[in-house]
């Protein structure tokens, strides 16, 4: 299934937003996210069916000021 993750298209197979997640290689602590333009919290991912199209935005903190 073809989505845009953080502003790239993107080909893929996983069902979830917490399986994109662990296929990225992101640590759920560590990361917000949103699916088309709605945040969702961690707690979330799991149950969030991804579907074509949708646009994922996944932030890391950073430090500085």
């Amino acid at each position: 299934m073809q989505i845009v993750v953080n502003g790239e298209p993107t080909e893929t197979v996983v069902r979830t937003l917490a399986e994109l997640c662990a296929t990225l290689e992101l640590g759920s602590d560590t990361i917000a996210t949103a699916v088309n333009g709605r945040f969702v919290p961690a707690q979330s991912r799991a149950e969030l069916k991804l579907r074509a199209h949708d646009e994922i935005e996944i932030v890391s903190p950073r430090q500085g000021g």
